[in-house]
């Protein structure tokens, strides 16, 4: 075997120092070694897992141990028993801002600021469209000031174009498109990588992922958004695939508005209820395109006017899923007293040593890395390309690795830092490595 590294770098991507390949039973030493020294070790019984190693949790993470039982009492007591009480008795009624304040400390927000509820689908278009219409807003209090705009008097709005990831993942370009009709705008989709120099007077509002899905690429969130300050414009990020896997600091950072999913790193089930986050600042002229009577100020005076709630409740509409509501909210509770810190550097040091194991394992050319080897630019997957991917996944599957694959042809491996190994991360490169030398 070579003693240099068998991924390459994603294009641009400065290379990485790669030890000399240690052999299979200094890796396995090494896992152990690592696995015993890890602080977050002992979360992994709070989970509900077996032999296989599960390194799909950037899709669905696994299921905490406590949810079954939490749920089993929401039925059979709360719903079955208390019934319509337990919306006041059982706290039914404040379980998206509730929910939302135990998410707050994992994204750098403060109290109040996030609120649980809906689908990321659903608060990417409340977020947008209420971004396009603060825009609105500072535009007319220009035009109030004397101050026309660039619009040329032709009446167009001056920020008149939604300005996305071109590789976005696909809801959100959808609900951008879709925004963008409602609101007379456009949808203009350029690279992550040119967003900063892109955005200008004319942009409205930026829709930026945090983490690319595809190939794990982290962007830098505080420089981004800074640049989108600078030109005028505000911006709503995508956190379904950092939210739970490394810290975010949307306070410290000046983010405007924030959307993420509960089901991948949260651990909240299929379909666990979203979350949306918005600025203090923005909180009392957040207009919602969705003006359910869930975000009403008053909700039982059923009134026909609508005077929108203060706080994070603005984001609500409908009667929020119980079920689903209250399962995350139990699922959260594995984060008490945890350091992100640390999650961040078990993330880390798991890909890094997953990346190691490919090394030594495989050979020259089997499989090139897209994911960048620098840490500022990880998120918490490693994705390879291989020939036959989808074939190599799904034989991986059947003995107990569990990914998944992306077209046309990415493996894509998530490393959930609160249940997954090194043991676990040595496992995985040994059965690919095994599966590719079949084949």
């Amino acid at each position: 075997m070579s003693e240099t590294t068998r991924t390459t770098q994603t294009p641009g991507a400065p290379e990485a120092a790669v030890a000399p390949s240690p052999a299979p039973s200094r890796l396995a030493e090494r896992a152990a070694a690592l696995d015993a020294a890890d602080p977050l070790a002992g979360l992994r019984a709070a989970f509900v897992l077996d032999d296989t190693v599960y390194l799909d949790g950037n899709s669905l993470g696994a299921l905490p141990a406590a949810v079954p039982a939490r749920l089993a009492d929401v039925v059979a007591r709360e719903w079955g028993e208390l019934r319509i009480r337990s919306w006041t008795e059982s706290g039914w009624w404040t379980a998206p801002e509730r929910v939302g304040d135990r998410i707050a400390p994992l994204v750098g927000a403060a109290p109040g600021r996030v609120v649980a509820g809906d689908s990321t689908s659903v608060n990417i278009f409340k977020a947008l469209v209420a971004a396009v219409r603060l825009a609105d807003a500072a535009d007319a209090a220009d035009a109030a000031d004397g101050d026309d705009g660039d619009d040329g008097g032709t009446g167009s709005p001056a920020r008149d174009e939604i300005l996305v990831d071109a590789a976005t993942f696909p809801t959100d370009g959808y609900i951008a498109a879709s925004a963008a009709r409602l609101t007379g705008r456009t949808v203009r989709a350029v690279a992550m990588a040119d967003l900063a120099a892109e955005v200008g007077p004319r942009t409205a509002v930026v829709l930026a992922n945090h983490v690319d899905y595809r190939s794990g690429e982290l962007y830098d969130l505080p420089a981004l958004t800074a640049a989108a300050h600078a030109a005028g414009a505000l911006i709503v990020w995508d956190l379904c695939h950092s939210a739970g896997a490394l810290p975010v600091q949307l306070d410290a950072d000046g983010a405007d508005f924030a959307v993420g999913c509960g089901y991948k790193y949260l651990n909240g089930g299929p379909g666990a209820p979203a979350f949306l986050y918005v600025r203090g600042e923005h909180q009392g002229r957040f207009d919602s395109p969705l003006p359910g009577w869930n975000s009403h100020a008053e909700p039982f005076a059923m009134e026909a006017a609508y005077t929108p709630a203060e706080g994070a409740a603005r984001g609500r509409v409908g009667t929020p899923d119980i079920l689903s509501m209250l399962a995350l909210e139990s699922a959260l509770e594995v984060w008490d007293g945890v350091d992100p810190q640390q999650v961040r550097a078990k993330s880390l040091a798991l890909t890094d040593f997953f990346l190691e194991c490919v090394s030594a394992l495989l050979p020259d050319g089997a499989v090139s890395c897209v994911t960048p080897r620098e840490h500022a630019r990880r998120g918490s997957q490693v994705a390879l390309r291989c020939e036959g991917a989808r074939e190599v996944m799904a034989e991986l599957i059947r003995r107990g690795v569990v990914g998944d694959f992306r077209q046309p042809d990415v493996l894509r491996f998530g490393f959930t830092p609160l249940y997954t190994s090194f043991g676990d991360a040595l496992r995985a490169a040994t059965v690919l490595a095994a599966v590719i030398d079949e084949r």
